[in-house]
């Protein structure tokens, strides 16, 4: 199984810095993407410090058993605690956290870690999944029934989060995990980009775009032009179950 990725953030239109990080390491097959929160208390360094921290765990991963739900768990929750003991010591950031989301595949599988509501989309087979839940009080509210998903923009607190790394001193992950099919093309996002782009646009893209870089060129650019009214920040990954399978036949084939 080969992993073709793209990744790609922006400020947007009317921020004046990014407090979003994004991880792309094929080596490991690891890929993160983290929103910063807290404004003025640095919600760029809580990022920062979750994408790092989440490279510094695989690295020096040696699970004999290759427990990918427990390295996840790990990932974050090492990720809080960092970020908790910062705030400690650096008052000024008080306040400050991350949502996230990783994925990384072994042997045919997906394995993702969740919190807060950037998000991952699976699109297969020309059908588009939300394999996350948000975690925030209009989810909350469409739960319990109160809300129509159609009520949700522009709702006056759409961007309230019950859930971030960083957040508190106990950390639930939402995990997640299933198989993968060739061809499949994983999404992860952060809310700048579902805040101004429709789900059913978002698979249009990616559709109608032929490879990886011009989809999320092309995503970045309509968030964009919808308003851009916040960072906005993906990653693309998409499954070549062929690649492996093409190389040892075509090899194999010469004289």
């Amino acid at each position: 199984m080969i992993i073709d990725s793209w990744g790609k953030t922006d400020v947007g239109c009317q921020r004046t810095n990014n407090e979003d990080a994004f991880l792309i390491r094929e080596d490991m097959y690891l890929y993160v993407v983290a929103d910063g929160v807290g404004g003025a208390a640095a919600g760029e360094v809580a990022s920062d410090l979750f994408v790092h921290n989440c490279a510094e765990e695989f690295e020096t991963y040696t699970g004999w058993n290759k427990d990918y739900r427990m390295l996840i768990t790990r990932c974050f929750q090492n990720a809080n605690s960092k970020l908790r003991e910062h705030m400690e010591t650096h008052a000024e950031t008080k306040g400050m956290g991350c949502t996230a989301e990783l994925i990384t595949f072994n042997a045919g599988n997906y394995f993702i870690g969740h919190v807060g509501d950037s998000r991952t989309y699976l699109i297969r087979e020309g059908e588009l999944q939300r394999l996350t839940k948000d975690h925030s009080y209009v989810q909350e509210q469409i739960d319990l029934g109160l809300l129509k998903p159609e009520e949700v923009q522009g709702h006056w607190m759409k961007n309230t989060i019950y859930r971030a790394v960083g957040g508190a001193d106990e950390l639930e992950v939402d995990l997640l995990q299933g198989t993968t099919k060739h061809a499949d093309i994983f999404l992860l996002c952060s809310d700048g980009l579902t805040d101004m782009i429709a789900e059913n646009n978002i698979l249009d893209i990616i559709i109608n775009e032929k490879n990886l870089q011009l989809r999320a060129e092309k995503l970045v650019q309509t968030a964009k032009d919808n308003g851009g009214k916040d960072n906005i920040t993906i990653i693309l990954c998409q499954v070549n179950m062929n690649s492996i399978s093409e190389k040892v036949s075509a090899f194999f084939s010469k004289d």
